[in-house]
């Protein structure tokens, strides 16, 4: 008890002692990335697109679009990095975990690159996603 109230008394966002449930790691680092990325907000908002992340929803104009769980982790994963280049390998270590160094290809990503820009552009959303030709993809919004 003692190393966690130093812990965080010297700065420490959180305290998690071993051995822990993997379940209760992802859930403490979704919080920290909510609070860091998101201001703590339970939606977010991108001009017509709000993601509803604990309920893994998302609207866009209004109207619920239906995504498959790769896609919804995808357009999370892209909206948290906004304005950023994401390379190829980054996408695929945050869709497949530690199985992705042993990929001989990432040709999963341009389908579900593909299919959530559709589905987007589809559901009346502007095309806020740009491929950058040998590095990977960009969610720019201005």
């Amino acid at each position: 008890m003692d190393d966690k109230i130093s812990g965080l008394d010297l700065g420490a966002d959180d305290y998690l002692a071993k051995p822990f449930n993997l379940s209760e790691l992802n859930a403490r680092i979704k919080a920290i990335i909510r609070r860091k990325n998101f201001n703590g907000d339970k939606s977010i908002q991108i001009n017509e697109i709000v993601l509803f992340p604990e309920e893994r929803r998302i609207t866009v104009n209004g109207s619920e679009l239906i995504l498959t769980s790769k896609e919804f982790d995808l357009l999370l994963y892209f909206v948290a990095n906004k304005n950023r280049v994401i390379s190829k390998s980054a996408i695929a270590e945050h869709l497949s975990g530690d199985t992705a160094d042993r990929m001989d290809n990432y040709d999963f990503i341009y389908t579900h690159v593909k299919n959530l820009r559709k589905k987007l552009i589809d559901a009346g959303s502007a095309d806020y996603l740009t491929t950058v030709y040998g590095i990977g993809y960009n969610f720019k919004i201005a």
